[in-house]
């Protein structure tokens, strides 16, 4: 039978286990692909921020930018503006979908075409 200092110490052990896990995961994702986070915005043509490189001006506000080459993944490192990203040029289609000012995911359907926005 299991004392209660004994429970303390296997479930101390179990939330330290997990952690480990958790971070050798985190650690996996980022070496499949993932550039480093840096200042900035960027939308990549492959998923896992792989290949073409958009960078986003991220102090042009508003404004509507259809991409060449339709984006499959965002990163964005900003403390004051995020993308809304839409399916169609001419940022049309379904509504946008929306980033925070720290993202680095593959999106949810492909992009060709942005707005930078405040927060």
């Amino acid at each position: 039978m299991f004392t209660p200092k004994a429970r303390l110490r296997s479930a101390a052990a179990a939330a330290t286990m997990a952690a480990a896990l958790i971070g050798l995961g985190a650690g996996a994702a980022y070496a499949a692909g993932w550039p480093p986070l840096q200042e900035g915005a960027y939308l990549y043509s492959g998923t896992t921020g792989t290949g073409t490189v958009t960078t986003v001006d991220l102090d042009d506000f508003g404004t509507c930018h259809t991409l060449s080459k339709a984006a499959l993944s965002v990163q964005i490192a900003s403390g004051s503006a995020s993308l809304e990203l839409y399916p169609g040029a001419g940022c049309a289609g379904a509504p946008p979908w929306r980033s925070g000012s720290l993202t680095q995911t593959d999106l949810p359907r492909a992009t060709l075409s942005y707005r930078v926005v405040t927060l």
